[in-house]
């Protein structure tokens, strides 16, 4: 099953965690310190909360989530197909999870991710502090799969 990604920046973290657990009636599927996501079942949602005090209640990228590195490959295709730019994360750790992923950016410079979950990580990325670009984005450190 594939389902919509909506990753936000929230100021405070618990306080997200206790409001979102009670909108979508259910708790968070991983908690770390300054993450959390949910794996909403209806609507089927993967929802992420970054911590990024000031920048509360703002989008800080988006994405699908499939069930294969067969899936993300093919929308790698798929996309340079249509001719768009795509920053491929082939065995990257990010959010706690090691990943297969691939980025795009829309046309108001929205980040867009396309990724499967291969296992879960002790670590957000390859530093355990939550990385930001610029913009706000989540910019996970990668590292090249052995």
């Amino acid at each position: 099953m594939s389902r919509a990604q909506l990753a936000l920046n929230v100021d405070d973290l618990q306080e997200s965690v206790a409001f979102y657990s009670k909108l979508f009636g259910t708790e968070p599927a991983k908690l770390k310190p300054g993450y959390a996501n949910f794996a909403v079942e209806n609507p089927p949602l993967k929802l992420v909360l970054l911590e990024n005090p000031g920048k509360g209640g703002t989008i800080n990228h988006l994405g699908v989530e499939v069930e294969s590195s067969e899936q993300v490959h093919g929308e790698i295709a798929r996309l340079t197909g249509e001719g768009l730019f795509t920053d491929e994360e082939i065995g990257t750790t990010c959010c706690f999870a090691t990943q297969d992923k691939v980025w795009v950016t829309g046309p108001a410079g929205e980040k867009w991710e396309v990724y499967t979950v291969l296992a879960d990580s002790d670590t957000f990325g390859t530093s355990p502090q939550l990385l930001t670009t610029a913009d706000g984005a989540c910019a996970c450190e990668t590292s090249a799969a052995p």
